[in-house]
């Protein structure tokens, strides 16, 4: 037993490597109550599981005021830079261009966030064309949801994308959602390599987790719990538990996006 799943059977916080939770939010959403969505609720759980960092993007920022959500991310990171990074959402249909002016050179900001599903504007429609071009001046990544089958955000949408823009580092949010959708992120991935598979949602098991690693590799997966719309817990284990050698385990956990952070020490 290594020392991560021995921490873990003994009810003790991990410290053998460093876990970095690449799709998670932080405040309150409007359509469904959170018992405790603030950033001190958040790390204290956090603590518990031994993640060391969280990225994050405010769900006010996602679902209704883009301009205001991104200041409240902002914020938290500016209290806590060692706990939290921040995505910078960009809604297509609130100032886009604006909001990647003010925000872009912010080193609170590590990524972007897209979310086509709650904007009803597709992953390839011309409104997020300045994304992918910060994106692709800059090496920041961009985390778009996905979900089989959705008309704004489905797998040959990232394909589509990622044929345009080889270049850019797109994050998968969900890798496609459903079983069937995992397939399909699977081959786009190992179609387009600048395609990251983040792993979050209520449907994969370990063994999906596995088979992406298989298939595309561990510097192509990554670890996301969406929390705290969903207790990051049950992302994490599914990872532990996945039977992964211990060396692609910790890529996944939390070295693939620790690399991928690092894009703006690269700018100077």
């Amino acid at each position: 037993m290594n020392l991560l799943t021995s921490a873990l059977w003994k009810r003790e916080p991990q410290s053998a490597l460093r876990i970095v939770d690449a799709h998670a939010h932080a405040g309150p959403y409007s359509l469904f109550f959170i018992p405790d969505a603030g950033p001190e609720g958040m790390a204290r759980v956090m603590d518990r599981c031994g993640v060391s960092h969280a990225v994050i993007s405010s769900h006010l920022a996602i679902q209704l005021d883009a301009a205001e959500g991104n200041a409240q991310t902002a914020e938290i990171v500016a209290m806590a830079a060692d706990r939290f990074t921040g995505y910078l959402t960009v809604n297509p249909w609130q100032d886009p261009v604006g909001e990647l002016a003010k925000w872009g050179d912010d080193p609170r900001f590590g990524g972007v966030k897209l979310h086509p599903d709650l904007h009803d504007y597709p992953l390839t429609g011309t409104r997020y064309a300045p994304v992918w071009e910060f994106a692709q001046r800059t090496g920041c990544p961009v985390l778009t949801h996905t979900y089989e089958g959705s008309p704004y955000n489905d797998l040959p949408m990232v394909d589509e994308v990622a044929a345009r823009y080889p270049d850019v580092v797109i994050l998968a949010g969900h890798a496609g959602a459903t079983p069937t959708g995992f397939d399909a992120a699977i081959e786009v991935a190992r179609r387009r390599p600048g395609v990251v598979l983040e792993v979050c949602g209520s449907f994969n098991t370990g063994a999906d987790i596995a088979t992406m690693v298989r298939e595309v590799g561990p510097d192509r997966v990554v670890y996301g719990s969406d929390f705290p719309f969903i207790d990051l817990r049950m992302s994490l284990g599914r990872v532990i538990f996945s039977g992964l050698a211990e060396e692609d385990r910790a890529a996944v956990l939390g070295g693939t996006m620790t690399r991928l952070l690092q894009w703006r020490s690269g700018l100077g």
